[in-house]
């Protein structure tokens, strides 16, 4: 009989077989009371066939189309039979380079097993995430927790960003969202709150798919004893027309989706009128003509529909 599983660990490829494959590398892939679930969202090459030659252990899912990011992960959810999901980026590492990990014989690796040790202290937990850490440089902290958002310019900042490690994060506490690159759920919250939402398909739904977690009545942890290593916009880049396209659209879409009245309006003429106006003037003044034009076609986009 089949050991049951703890932990189905979750991601996404799109053209990012060096990136998964890394990934891959730090995972304990032979620890069997977690499986690991690769969804191929579409690549143009055929890089679902390559992973599951590399990795036997690895159950690998290709998708005929690109479903985007809460699309690939929901394949994932159906495919999944651990008691908590992990989804994590596949440009993230559970380890670095030369840095020892403990695997034990017997029981589950520390970093996994600090997360599941959270869900444990308290049933109103829904939602887990580790110390997110980048790759590069000093390995500076990406991630320990976040601000609310503001009603009405839907800004925040995540906790310890860019800041050096020297331990001034690692208490951990509650969070009102979870970061996108690394989240543990139980199972039984997603039956209760719902999969994540299809409509964004490419960022802000883990803090949409956050808002439903918390209304469904859980709680949402940062837990510092599990740490990852990010590498951070590996598959889009940091100021491409299709970033600034879905970043421009999400922002209202989320307001449209969670915000009551009068706040939606107020976020509305911010976010439209202000925020877009400043973007496009300053993309136009640095010649980023594709950019100016992504921030546009994000607020039509979002007017039309």
């Amino acid at each position: 009989m089949a050991e049951e599983k703890i932990i189905s660990i979750i991601t996404i490829n799109y053209n990012g077989l060096k990136d998964t494959c890394e990934l891959m590398d730090t995972l304990p892939l032979d620890d069997t009371s977690i499986e690991v679930i690769v969804v191929d969202n579409a690549s143009r090459e055929d890089e679902a066939s390559v992973i599951q030659q590399r990795y036997p252990q690895v159950k690998v899912i290709r998708s005929s189309e690109n479903l985007g990011f809460a699309g690939g992960n929901n394949l994932g959810i159906e495919a999944a039979s651990g008691q908590y999901l992990y989804f994590i980026n596949n440009d993230t590492l559970l380890s670095l380079q030369g840095e020892s990990i403990t695997r034990p014989k017997h029981g589950m690796q520390a970093d996994l097993r600090h997360l599941v040790e959270r869900f444990e202290s308290d049933p109103k937990i829904g939602m887990v995430c580790p110390k997110i850490r980048f790759t590069w440089g000093e390995n500076l902290i990406q991630f320990a927790g976040y601000t609310p958002l503001s009603r009405v310019t839907l800004r925040n900042h995540a906790i310890g960003f860019n800041q050096s490690d020297y331990g001034q994060y690692d208490t951990a506490h509650p969070t009102p969202y979870g970061h996108g690159a690394a989240m543990m759920v139980r199972r039984e919250v997603i039956d209760k709150a719902g999969i994540m939402p299809t409509c964004f398909f490419l960022y802000y739904e883990e803090l949409d798919w956050s808002m439903m977690i918390r209304r469904a009545g859980y709680d949402i942890w940062y837990e510092p004893a599990s740490t990852i290593y990010h590498k951070e916009s590996q598959t889009t880049g940091q100021a491409s027309p299709l970033r600034t396209f879905y970043i421009t659209r999400n922002r209202l879409l989320l307001v449209r989706r969670n915000s009551s009245l009068p706040w939606r309006y107020l976020s509305y003429l911010y976010l439209i009128f202000i925020a877009g106006t400043k973007e496009v003037m300053k993309d136009l003044m640095t010649r980023r003509y594709d950019l100016a034009k992504a921030t546009l076609r994000g607020i039509w986009h979002f007017i039309k529909h």
